[in-house]
Order: structure tokens, then sequence, then C-alpha cells
């Protein structure tokens, strides 16, 4: 049976995280949930959470409504991923799914996100990742957590299809509607843009604000907006085609 490891950047408390685990199992898969303990939102690939024994603290947890393992972990979702990519969990997963995200992940700014980072980190050692994020805006007056079932769904046998390695970003709307599945490219930017201000002698702020309406036709930043759901297949990191030496 195909394995599955459920992780976010939200946290092993979020609705999210239990909403894409019920579509895994939905979807035929051998279920582990193994979420941060704490939110780690904007973590990246970054695998902070090892103590100074190069120790990772973790616990189990019962989560209402599923009868699976689950893992509350004082780590990064990223290093969850990696330690999972070497059992730490009783299985090595052949899928990571991390999310479903508050917020959309789009465009090039997807590399500071923890939800993609352990999708990402699932790649790079060898399984397949899907990181799921919701696109709620600034203020919503609900999440919609299931409205990524279809997609979820209709991706997976895609997935398995795809090679080792192979990671999809899949964004969908905030709506109780069904959405069209498009594929696009990345954004220049994505959903978070930073606006600092001197707050002082010692300290900068930043400040958070939503996607700019003026995408590029075609990007997924575009295609969210425009009420679509949007899968892009992303790569971690890898050299480039150009020399950096002239021969």
């Amino acid at each position: 049976m195909t394995t599955a490891l459920i992780t976010n950047d939200d946290g092993i408390d979020s609705p999210g995280l239990h909403s894409l685990a019920r579509m895994a199992i939905e979807a035929g898969l051998d279920v582990v949930i193994a979420g941060p303990s704490e939110q780690s939102s904007g973590s990246s690939a970054s695998i902070l959470g090892a103590n100074a024994h190069g120790r990772v603290p973790y616990s189990r947890r019962e989560l209402e409504g599923f009868d699976i393992p689950v893992f509350a972990v004082d780590a990064a979702p990223a290093l969850i991923s990696l330690i999972a990519a070497h059992g730490a969990f009783g299985f090595v997963p052949d899928l990571v799914f991390s999310g479903v995200n508050r917020g959309a992940n789009v465009g090039h700014a997807i590399l500071h996100s923890g939800t993609v980072g352990a999708a990402l980190t699932a790649g790079v050692n060898g399984a397949r990742g899907l990181a799921v994020s919701l696109d709620v805006g600034m203020d919503p007056d609900a999440c919609l957590w299931d409205a990524a079932a279809p997609h979820v769904s209709h991706l997976v046998p895609l997935l398995l299809e795809q090679p080792a390695g192979t990671v999809f970003n899949l964004n969908v709307p905030n709506v109780d509607a069904k959405t069209e599945l498009r594929e696009g490219q990345l954004a220049a930017f994505g959903i978070v843009q930073t606006l600092t201000a001197v707050g002082g002698d010692d300290d900068v702020r930043l400040e958070v604000s939503d996607t700019p309406a003026d995408q590029e036709e075609g990007t997924d930043a575009a295609l969210l907006r425009a009420g679509h759901a949007t899968v892009t297949n992303i790569t971690g990191v890898r050299e480039a085609s150009v020399a950096v030496l002239a021969n």
C-alpha cells in the first residue's frame, strides 16, 4: 500500500492538517500524521528542531476521528519531512503531503514557505511531494479547508505516475463551489509582500499585504485571483544551465 506522511507549518492542531489527512485517507493511502508542535510558518526548508545532542523531541497524540499514528514534533516541517525519509515514524513515506496551509503559496515567494519546504524536502529525499494551500486572503470569514479535496483526489494518481522527486504545488480558492484546476507558472513574486519601515534605532517593522492585482497572465497568482485552483510542478535546488567559468 502507498504510504503518505501528512505535515504542515501551521501546527499539529490546525484543521487544515486534519482535512488534508482525511483527503489522503480517502485517496486510499496508508497515512501517518506528523506536524509541528508549534506554528512554523515561513520556515522554508529549515531543519531547525534538533537539540544540542542531535535529538528531535516528539510525542504521540490522539486526534478525534483518526485511528492512525499521530505525532507532534518539536521541529520545523522540513525537518519532519527529512527524518521521516529516514524512518523516524516507523516507515519511509512514498508521498509527503503538506498543508492545507492557511493562505496561498504562489510565485517565487514559495521559497519562504514552510508548507512548500516540507514537500520539496520530501522530493530531494526520494519521495513525491504535494503542498496544498487555501487562498483565504487577509481576513477571511471562514476557511473552507475541504475545498481542496476534489483536486487532491485528482492529483494523487497523477503524482504517483511521476518520477520520484516530483513535487506539485496546489493552491485552491476559499470558495464553496466547484473550481477548475489549471496549471500555472510561478508568478514573479507571490502572495506575501513585505513592506519595511524603520521603527527606531534597533529594529525594522515588517508589514504584510495581499498579492497585487496586476499579475502576469497565466501565472499561478493570476489564475488563483481569477477563481481557478492552480497547480505547478516545482523543483528543489539544482544547478543552473549557464556555466560560471568561461572555457
